[in-house]
């Protein structure tokens, strides 16, 4: 009996290691999408400063779109 006790507590140690290295991962990801996210914001931003038409009437399209749309 005292040889399962040691297997046992390997196991959940394991299972310990595991489970924290998932929530750190998740933690991980979650930096990673919220910087991928403000970089994209910010790219989007830079286009409409240097294409101010284009922009303008990407606003205009969408505009367009919200108003047909139907709830």
């Amino acid at each position: 009996m005292t040889q399962q006790q040691p297997e046992q507590d390997t196991a959940r140690a394991e299972q310990d290691s595991q489970e924290q290295r998932a929530q750190e991962s998740d933690a991980a990801r979650r930096r990673r999408r919220a910087q991928f996210l403000r970089e994209l914001n910010e790219a989007k931003e830079l286009r409409d400063r240097v294409q101010p038409r284009r922009a303008r009437a990407a606003r205009m399209r969408q505009q367009m779109r919200m108003r047909t749309f139907r709830w």
